[in-house]
């Protein structure tokens, strides 16, 4: 029988290649490395795809967000429609649940979102966990094993969660909650000694429909104990064909979506760099994949209740040697001139259309007094709102499932 060859999809930031290829080739596999720039002439013998963790363009805008958005992805739903393998963990699960994948090739229905219990921060997690499938042992590529396997998890955007509540219902009675976590026993739980991350019941990994492509947030490929996770994906590839007849149903999401506008709050602040700020660069490459004239400006966002030096002053949210400070009190705005400490009037350019991201919970808020208010703000010129209040542009912005956006 022909050995399965899989390709290692890396894209920059990805950190997880070598251990994903040692897995891959332990379990009798051939590992192609291949550059998410790559011919995909290269691909064509390929009986799978494997998307390694790391953190892909620096998880600029979330995520996994602008790797989903990469050509490669259109190449990869092909093959995943005919029934190929493709396997994400991490910030491979990441890519795949941003890209519409996973759950179920719908658009995005899901967020992998910030580490939160009970609406605080957990920051990034590195630890070790235990994880047991959830789901028969056929009903996807990679769940053919039993028990408690411990593996590391290692993220800071690891929390399934979607506004779908019905979503979970279907995902549930299809049995594609695939994987969840548990203690040492196999005993599923949410509690945060389980569940660090505070992942929606628990889900640790969710499969598409089909069962061949699977979205894992730990990280088996790191550890001998997560041999059987690769030893399943060899077994599912060589009892399931290709059909090279079917091909992807396009869907249109560029619906109009009503964005709310948001009043004035208190005294508001915006920070942006004085330097470039590769973020902002990254984003507006992929918002011009769908609006080629659009140009952005990116700032960190506080409303707060109280006085401006609670964030002009603190080093770790506003550094004056490499930012520069607005502040907006109603109708009226200031630049912050730090080095005499006071407000100067300044006028804005109202031409351009103000968007305004803020995660759930605001986990960047806790920090400061109550009643603030933290997101980040893209001032959007070239466009007009019309053009951007598109579904599949606001999705660039901010993913729906995790995240509220505002017209300011």
């Amino acid at each position: 029988m022909k050995t399965p060859r899989i390709a290692i999809v890396s894209f920059p930031g990805n950190n997880c290649e070598v251990e994903s290829m040692r897995a891959i080739r332990n379990a009798g596999m051939e590992a192609v490395y291949f550059r998410w720039n790559d011919d995909v002439s290269r691909l064509k013998d390929i009986d799978g795809y494997f998307i390694p963790g790391g953190f892909s363009y620096e998880d600029r805008g979330r995520a996994g967000m602008i790797s989903a958005r990469d050509p490669i992805l259109e190449f990869i739903k092909e093959e995943a429609a005919k029934g190929k393998v493709v396997i994400g963990n991490c910030n491979g699960a990441q890519v795949l649940i941003e890209s519409g994948l996973v759950p179920n090739a719908q658009g995005l229905q899901m967020s992998l979102a910030h580490n939160a219990v009970d609406g605080e921060a957990t920051g990034f997690l590195s630890e070790w966990i235990w994880c047991t499938p959830s789901c028969a042992q056929d009903r996807c590529a990679t769940s053919d094993w039993t028990g408690a396997m411990h593996m590391p998890i290692a993220h800071g955007e690891g929390r399934f969660t979607t506004t779908d509540k019905a979503l979970y219902e279907g995902l549930k009675s299809n049995s594609q909650i695939a994987f969840q976590y548990c203690d040492e026993e196999g005993n599923i739980s949410e509690e945060v000694s389980v569940t660090p991350n505070g992942s929606e019941y628990a889900i640790a990994g969710i499969c598409n429909p089909e069962g061949n492509v699977v979205a894992l947030m730990p990280h088996p490929e790191r550890t001998p104990k997560g041999d059987p996770y690769f030893a399943s994906m060899k077994k599912w590839i060589e009892s399931h064909p290709v059909d090279d007849s079917k091909s992807v149903v396009k869907s249109n999401n560029s619906s109009t979506v009503e964005v709310p506008q948001r009043d004035a709050q208190g005294v508001e602040i915006f920070i942006e760099t004085i330097i470039v700020n590769n973020e902002e660069r990254t984003v507006e490459q992929a918002a011009r994949r769908l609006l080629k004239n659009i140009s952005l400006k990116q700032m960190k966002y506080f409303s707060l209740t109280g006085d401006p030096q609670e964030v002009l002053g603190t080093i770790s949210l506003f550094n004056a040697n490499k930012e520069k400070a607005a502040i907006r009190r109603g109708s009226e705005f200031f630049t912050w001139d730090a080095g005499n400490k006071k407000e100067v009037p300044l006028e804005v350019n109202r031409d351009q259309v103000v968007l305004l991201r803020r995660n759930t919970p605001d986990t960047g808020a806790a920090h400061l007094e109550k009643g603030s208010q933290t997101g980040v703000c893209y001032l959007c010129s070239g466009v007009s709102k019309e053009e951007l209040c598109k579904a599949d542009v606001l999705e660039i912005f901010g993913n729906p499932h995790s995240s509220t956006l505002e017209l300011l």
